[in-house]
């Protein structure tokens, strides 16, 4: 009997242990927090490079051949579009899932690597066959090959294996590097309009370098290798999911400016898409901040584990109301600077748009970001995510065709948040029983009163001054301190058990 009890109570034991050991990251876990500031700083660089490069690129290329590089780099782009599928995605929730045994991690990682392969060659077919047979294309056929090189090493390259392995650190530091090179050789080598050829050559060198180097950096995770042992039935239908959702997302983000451009000609149509690129770059950064955890949710769905999963859940809540609250009040009242800023006095007049753009941001962040790619896709129920966007793209475009010749540019703002409401409306019902995120209250008291003040504050520096940059300086540099010292004083979670680790670590170096 003593036995039996012996052996019932060592049972116990080691289940406990393995549920320790499953809730609990390992000592060799990359920290979140240093994930999400190195995808930061990556998403960061991204929006940075491209205006440093194109004041100095497009006054050397001229008009004209800018136009062709264009013109080619989109062409590609819906190629690559077909090459990826929604294998990205799907290949980092499923890798994550497995990343503890070395052994399927090599399986499902060569699998999908095949499977990217087929598809990567249906893509060079259709590319050059549409290249040859429409005689339109001849004159970019040259630029169009150079451009393309970057569809088959982002195939080669299994990027996707770093997110899965949580590897951030070297993401970013390797794209960093390949763009600081890139921009070295831009201004050696791009020094009359006729270098677009070798400014396209560059911008692949940037990209397929990074690719390049993985091919042999990834191998200290897995041996990743093309297979004729696929499970198609397995992969093939999450893929295909993924790719309608993000074909209908890509849908519903452009389908307003090329609708306005039909309908409302090209002045309102610029007004317009300078505010839509601010709210693309703000989605962006604000994105990059909650996709991080994506890997890390994917391991803890796989063992349904919930005590991993709520904690993660209500910090990534918290980061993001904290973060991006203030920046969209911030935004929204400075609009008319920034939008000075960015494309001149002829554009301040479409500051409405961009406050409404902003409102549809947060939307975006709390259904697109959170629900969908935190919640749905980790949980394997990418069916539900994708239904959402159809319906949301669909709404968008229908809406366009009623707002936008009534309202014109503020319609086309405003089927873009009702689109995103609806995503979030959608999607809501569908989180599970077990998750348990705690107090919305508790998470966006501090956020929304911090958010008012800085509007108080930007309204005040607005009032004292005329000069666009120095209500910029004054209202961001006061808001910042502001608003942490407002957070501070209501003792908001996610700052008060922060700031201890900061405040060891400044010491220490002390």
């Amino acid at each position: 009997m003593k036995k039996e009890e012996k052996a019932i109570q060592d049972k116990n034991e080691g289940v406990a242990a393995e549920k320790e050991v499953n809730t609990q990251p390992t000592p060799a876990t990359p920290s979140i927090k240093k994930n999400t500031i190195y995808n930061f700083i990556k998403t960061l660089s991204s929006v940075i490079f491209p205006l440093i490069t194109f004041p100095y690129v497009s006054r050397v290329l001229q008009p004209e051949n800018m136009g062709k590089y264009n013109f080619g780099n989109t062409y590609v782009n819906y190629f690559t579009l077909i090459a990826s599928l929604g294998i990205t995605t799907y290949a980092i929730r499923e890798c994550s899932r497995v990343r503890d045994d070395k052994k399927k991690l090599s399986t499902v990682a060569s699998q999908i690597f095949s499977i990217n392969i087929i598809t990567t060659i249906i893509a060079y077919v259709l590319l050059f066959l549409i290249l040859f047979l429409y005689p339109g294309l001849n004159p970019y056929i040259r630029i169009i090959t150079i451009q393309s090189v970057i569809i088959v090493f982002t195939t080669l390259g299994a990027d996707w294996i770093n997110s899965a392995m949580e590897d951030f650190k070297y993401i970013t530091l390797r794209t960093m590097a390949f763009q600081f090179i890139s921009l070295g050789l831009m201004f050696i080598f791009v020094r009359k309009p006729d270098d677009y050829v070798k400014y396209a050559a560059i911008g692949v060198f940037s990209s397929s370098g990074a690719n390049v180097v993985n091919i042999f950096y990834r191998r200290k995770f897995c041996k990743i290798r093309y297979t004729k042992h696929t499970e198609w039935r397995k992969h093939l239908k999450p893929i295909l999911l993924l790719f309608v959702m993000l074909v209908a997302q890509t849908i519903f983000s452009n389908s307003d400016i090329t609708m306005l451009g039909l309908m409302k000609g090209d002045y309102v149509t610029g007004l317009y898409s300078t505010s839509a690129k601010i709210y693309n770059i703000l989605n962006q950064l604000m994105a990059s901040i909650l996709w991080v955890v994506l890997p890390r949710l994917s391991n803890y769905y796989a063992d349904k584990n919930y005590d991993g999963i709520n904690p993660l859940l209500h910090k990534s809540l918290q980061l993001m109301a904290m973060v991006c609250l203030p920046c969209l009040f911030g935004c929204a009242v400075l609009s008319k600077e920034i939008l000075r800023l960015v494309g001149g006095v002829n554009y301040v007049s479409a500051w409405p748009y961009l406050v409404i753009l902003i409102g549809a941001l947060f939307f975006s962040l709390i259904g697109g970001s959170f629900l969908g790619n935190m919640i749905m896709l980790p949980s394997k129920r990418e069916i539900i995510f994708t239904r959402a966007c159809l319906v949301a793209a669909i709404v968008n475009i229908g809406l366009n065709f009623v707002l936008i010749p009534v309202w014109g540019a503020t319609g086309a703002a405003l089927t873009t948040m009702l689109a995103h409401i609806i995503l979030y409306v959608m999607m809501c019902p569908y989180m599970e029983k077990e998750i348990q995120i705690g107090s919305i209250k508790k998470i966006f008291a501090g956020p929304v009163v911090g958010g008012l003040t800085i509007l108080m504050w930007c309204f005040l520096m607005k009032a004292l001054f005329n000069n666009y940059l120095i209500i910029l300086l004054t209202g961001i540099v006061g808001s910042i301190v502001i608003y942490f010292v407002i957070l501070y004083a209501m003792k908001y979670e996610l700052l008060m058990t922060t700031l201890p680790g900061i405040k060891s670590k400044i010491f220490r170096r002390k």
